[in-house]
């Protein structure tokens, strides 16, 4: 039977699990946890192939509990009553330790079935999931459970995963292997973090690659075939699509523009251009805003060009704008004035309308000059000195000029004109 390169090399002690020492480390408080044999019930949190079902099956052996293991994107309510009648039998003499990976695809009925006996200590549930865990799991869950984060396996850790691999496979197949230059760092790159996805490719190559005398040659453009695109996190609906988004605008609002290209190439890449496109308009108000006011227009016919054109040429006005993003100077005091309106409306402070700001209902210019109104227009410069705010709000001020180049000239010549030098 047909076994996993993965499965087979799957790690049997802590200290032989790669990439997670900020918990399982010798300092890491999981690892502390497991030493003292007192497990509490956990949620593992992180992305795929990071090994947390890998840990689950060693906690399970290390505390000498029956093991039980159900993914809930299959498993129903009667799968776990299935479990819980091994409680106080033969079957399960030091109680059970229940591994439900994708928690988040249970409803909450479901979660709920197993709140009754996490809580009396027969079950210990170790429960995983790729998204987060307080969007998706509910609190009563949440509540009695420790949340423990895996973190994506980092290029390097998975290089040594990929060299143990590489050795097993010799060992296995009574063959030599001879990577090309850069080959075996490749697939530690590509793999985006994901060993089952690293442990796959290298399986493959050995597979693939006919010996010669006795020779395996791993070339670099075989190892880029096999691992294409599989470092792409991008699932639309979940976290990773909005951390990559974050990332993007973190990226551009911090006037980095290699990070957005990066963050922007992964976008496009796993086909969220339009995604990107309205991120890139939201940044281009949010951040640049009144530091450059002309990088709204900008902006928004670099991604009419791009839903235009398509991909791949899509890429080149998308590019310009985030670069052009990047590198502009930044103010976030429009978006920022209207918070604070938006605050006190909803604090109920508004009050009536100025009298001489009020419609007459009339076409008559005279009735408006009745109401007191002030024509700016009539006036040196535009503007004389009126009230517009309601009387509760007279005196508040929401805006502050920024200090970028755009605000300060507006300010200065505003101050000229108000007498506010």
């Amino acid at each position: 039977m047909y076994q996993p390169l993965a499965d087979i090399l799957r790690p049997e002690t802590l200290d032989e699990v790669f990439g997670q020492e900020h918990i399982l480390g010798e300092k890491g408080i999981l690892r502390r946890l497991v030493d003292s044999g007192n497990v509490p019930n956990m949620i593992f949190y992180g992305p795929s192939g990071t090994g947390k079902t890998t840990v689950a099956k060693i906690i399970a052996k290390q505390t000498n509990r029956t093991l039980y293991q159900l993914n809930a994107t299959t498993a129903s309510t009667a799968d776990i009553k299935n479990i819980v009648a091994q409680l106080d039998t033969l079957m399960a003499p030091n109680g059970i330790l229940l591994y439900l990976d994708e928690i988040q695809s249970f409803n909450k009925k479901q979660q709920q079935s197993l709140l009754e006996h996490i809580e009396n200590g027969k079950i210990t549930l170790i429960a995983s999931t790729t998204e987060n865990p307080y969007f998706y799991v509910f609190n009563a869950i949440l509540s009695r459970s420790t949340v423990f984060e895996f973190k994506q396996i980092s290029a390097e850790a998975a290089l040594k995963a990929i060299k143990r691999a590489v050795a097993f496979m010799e060992k296995r197949t009574a063959l030599k292997a001879r990577p090309e230059e850069g080959a075996l760092e490749y697939i530690a790159g590509a793999c985006g973090g994901d060993l089952r996805k690293a442990m796959n490719a290298v399986e493959v190559l050995f597979s693939a690659c006919p010996p010669v005398d006795g020779v395996v040659t791993i070339t670099l453009e075989d190892a880029k075939t096999v691992s294409q695109k599989s470092a792409m996190r991008a699932d639309r609906d979940g976290d990773n699509h909005y951390d990559l988004l974050s990332a993007l605008q973190k990226s551009i609002r911090g006037s980095d523009p290699n990070a957005a290209c990066h963050y922007l190439a992964r976008l496009l890449e796993v086909g969220q251009m339009q995604s990107a496109c309205r991120r890139l308009m939201v940044i281009a108000a949010e951040d640049i805003g009144l530091a450059y006011p002309m990088i709204l227009p900008i902006v928004k016919s670099c991604v009419d060009m791009a839903l235009m054109l398509g991909m791949p040429e899509a890429r080149i006005p998308l590019g310009d704008a985030a670069v052009l993003m990047a590198t502009s100077p930044k103010s976030n005091s429009g978006h920022i004035a209207l918070d604070m309106a938006l605050a006190d409306i909803r604090k109920g402070k508004s009050g009536d309308f100025p009298r001489h700001l009020q419609n007459v209902h009339a076409d008559s210019y005279t009735m408006e000059r009745e109401q007191g109104y002030l024509y700016p227009h009539d006036y040196p410069n535009h503007w004389v000195q009126q009230q517009y705010l309601p009387d509760e709000l007279k005196d508040t001020r929401y805006y502050t000029y920024g200090p970028n180049k755009v605000e300060q000239a507006a300010k200065q010549y505003w101050d000229a004109v108000k007498g506010e030098g």
